[in-house]
């Protein structure tokens, strides 16, 4: 259990007060059982570590005050503005047999052993901390969540998690959901085009091959344009000038043929 020493203070005035801030210490006060209210206050130092771990405000500590032990309970701590240090704590006594309402956090372990996680599931947190109603000697640290052997679509109650005897959740009539394994998110792509691929490996369209003749290179523009003329001729009955002078070609070679016999 970890020990805070603490020393009484008299202050009374804001200047007193702001002075031991200066001076580095934390002004508190420690209230609750039969005892009367007392003013202490706690270096610094000693405490800002402490403030930072997540169950600090659920974890009893031993003040020693002058060399006087009181088993406390943290409740409240008050930050700057500004700088985020803190400059004011109420500590609670801890009184045997007594109750108290406290937020317990939640720790969740053996992730690597859900076979949902695996599958790409999503561990969906609805709760990180828990407010139960415990007895002050016997508060638990942390409320362990054990993932192993959790599939898709599990949800994980309250009625699920061990809790310490006599300690029971502030809600009650009903086994609320403390976290879920849910679905992974699918995103679904546009489908691509078909493609060709060319006797040389290059990879095109289908438009691309229409335009490209089974040797797979592409029509020249003379080609294109004799291709032209002849939808031309067969369209409008006009013969092109290709077209004529291949006839004339062909009535000279058949005179060159008469005169050689």
């Amino acid at each position: 259990m970890t020990i805070l020493n603490a020393k009484k203070r008299e202050t009374r005035t804001t200047g007193e007060i702001n002075k031991l801030r200066v001076d580095g210490l934390v002004p508190a006060i420690l209230y609750g059982g039969n005892k009367q209210n007392q003013k202490i206050s706690l270096k610094k130092n000693s405490v800002k570590n402490l403030i930072i771990s997540e169950n600090f405000l659920s974890s009893i500590l031993n003040l020693n005050i002058d060399g006087e032990e009181e088993k406390v309970l943290p409740r409240d701590i008050s930050f700057h503005p500004l700088s985020d240090e803190p400059i004011h704590i109420d500590f609670l006594r801890v009184v045997k047999g007594s109750k108290i309402k406290l937020e317990i956090p939640v720790k969740f372990i053996n992730s690597d052993k859900s076979p949902g996680l695996k599958k790409g599931g999503v561990l969906n947190m609805v709760r990180r901390k828990i407010e139960l109603r415990c007895p002050t000697e016997n508060i638990p640290s942390e409320l362990v969540v054990d993932l192993e052997n959790t599939e898709i679509g599990a949800s994980i109650k309250i009625s699920s998690i061990k809790l310490p005897e006599n300690t029971t959740p502030t809600i009650q009539g009903r086994d609320f959901v403390v976290a879920t394994v849910a679905p992974p998110s699918v995103v679904i792509e546009p489908e691509k085009p078909a493609e060709e691929t060319t006797a040389e490996g290059e990879t095109i369209t289908p438009e691309e091959g229409a335009t490209t003749p089974e040797g797979g290179e592409k029509l020249d523009e003379e080609t294109k344009d004799k291709d032209k003329g002849a939808k031309a001729q067969d369209q409008t009955g006009v013969k092109t000038k290709d077209q004529v002078g291949a006839k004339t070609k062909t009535a000279e070679n058949i005179k060159k043929e008469k005169s050689k016999k």
